[in-house]
């Protein structure tokens, strides 16, 4: 039969394992619990799927290094590209941003619209084969290797009977709601540690059109970032159907409602009124969906521990982020290139363990960036919310940095090239923006929400 892999999980980090994996093994097999809509439609398994995912540079890379032509794909069938900060009224910490021309671009169509695309991309593959509508019920094999999994169909006509599906190799990829660490203490393997952020952030999204042309034209988006001094959020998008969708983020024990009233008088409590003002007169178009799964968690397989050869955990599976900063899906591509080049490396064998430490890697950018600023905000929990005393000049120097970044074009294409994964770390270090965040004062921004771009000087 030749060599064959499992990969279970159905969505982006799923798939894009799976197309990985096709250039290595005779068959690849996608395990999905759910059965997939025709064409782009919501699905049990992604509750998260009617609330924003944007793809941020970093993934726009990495998924076109892996499908060539994707993001062309993307835009064809009308997911929309905002330049940041010149298509959107950007307001943080008391201060709305310039909206100078853009230094990247994110992608803000509907998970639904992605994922679809994906799926067909991925499953032309005549090596990749899906499994739908099935359960894992756990793993087969022992605490030194894994060799498949133990599946039962779902369905009120199924017999759901369990039955063997034997593999080489098996990524998780079920996202936050992993079972995997249940899965390997039943066959006497250790489950990973996790460590876990969580700030109680919850949001509630609702889709509107817009009546009054307020975000048509040179303002397509609105965002509002929450910070340990103001934390309500609210972000305004459009989508690839000419609506935008509007979210609310809160946190712990003052989450967004869903109630049509509720949801409207929700948006006085930000720090300005313009989306408030635009919601009035906008139209909706669906009701109003919470979600409250929000918690950064990092599952450590690189750690040592029992771990059997023959299981990666992947995506979400591994490291999950608070949605809030729109990374889930560039780093499931991102991570997958991670895969890609282990996997092909000439010079060291792929062993389970050097390939799951390069999978950690490839998320460790944005687990920085997610942790290191929920573990600032208020009644935030877990075992990794304690900062160290080396972080502490850091995050002096980080606080200064997003203090220029809403009025300094240099430091702030510097911050959105970090945020977008686009860059590393140290491009906040170099000496043009250290001299600025060291030695300049904040530059002037707009007093009032700035509803057009700036004029280059010519």
């Amino acid at each position: 039969m030749g060599r064959h892999a499992v990969v279970v999980g159905g969505g982006v980090a799923g798939l894009l394992a799976a197309h990985v994996l096709a250039e290595h093994a005779d068959r690849v097999t996608v395990v999905e619990r759910d059965r997939y809509p025709e064409g782009a439609g919501p699905r049990p398994g992604v509750p998260q799927s009617r609330h924003p995912h944007v793809l941020i540079e970093g993934g726009q890379r990495a998924l076109d290094a892996l499908l060539p032509g994707f993001t062309d794909e993307l835009r064809a069938a009308g997911a929309p590209r905002v330049g940041m900060p010149s298509d959107m009224a950007q307001w943080q910490a008391g201060r709305w941003f310039r909206r100078v021309p853009a230094s990247i671009h994110i992608f803000t169509g509907s998970r639904l619209q992605f994922e679809e695309l994906l799926r067909r991309r991925v499953l032309a593959q005549p090596a990749v084969t899906m499994l739908e509508s099935t359960d894992v019920v756990g793993l087969l094999g022992d605490a030194s290797r894994v060799r498949g999994l133990l599946v039962r169909e779902r369905g009120d006509g199924a017999r759901k009977e369990e039955r063997p599906l034997e593999a080489d190799l098996v990524v998780d990829a079920s996202g936050r709601a992993t079972k995997a660490p249940q899965w390997l203490t039943a066959i006497g393997a250790d489950a990973p540690h996790e460590e876990t952020i969580d700030t109680g952030l919850a949001y509630a999204s609702r889709v509107y059109r817009d009546t009054d042309g307020t975000l048509s034209g040179d303002t397509p988006a609105v965002y509002v970032i929450p910070n340990p001094e103001q934390t309500y959020g609210a972000v305004v998008l459009p989508l690839e159907d000419g609506n935008h969708l509007v979210t609310f983020s809160g946190l712990r024990g003052d989450e967004p409602p869903t109630g049509d009233d509720e949801y409207l008088a929700y948006a006085k409590r930000l720090p300005h009124p313009l989306v408030y003002r635009w919601l009035r007169e906008a139209e909706p178009r669906s009701p109003a969906f919470g979600f409250r799964q929000t918690a950064n968690v990092r599952r450590r397989y690189d750690l040592p521990g029992r771990r059997p050869a023959g299981f990666l955990a992947a995506g979400d599976a591994l490291c999950t982020f608070n949605p809030v900063y729109g990374q889930g899906m560039s780093v499931a591509a991102m991570t997958a290139v991670a895969l890609r080049d282990a996997l092909a490396d000439g010079h060291r064998t792929p062993t389970t363990r050097r390939v799951q430490r390069a999978l950690l890697a490839a998320s460790r950018q944005a687990w920085d960036i997610s942790a290191g600023a929920d573990r600032n905000m208020p009644g935030a929990l877990g075992n990794a919310v304690a900062s160290r005393a080396v972080d502490r000049p850091v995050g002096w120097y980080l606080r200064r940095v997003e203090e220029r970044t809403p009025g300094d074009p240099v430091v702030g294409e510097a911050f959105r090239s970090v945020l977008s994964l686009k860059a590393p770390v140290s491009a906040l270090f170099t000496p043009q923006v250290a001299r600025a965040v060291l030695f300049g004062p904040p530059a002037p921004t707009p007093a009032e929400p700035p509803m057009s771009r700036e004029v280059r000087d010519t």
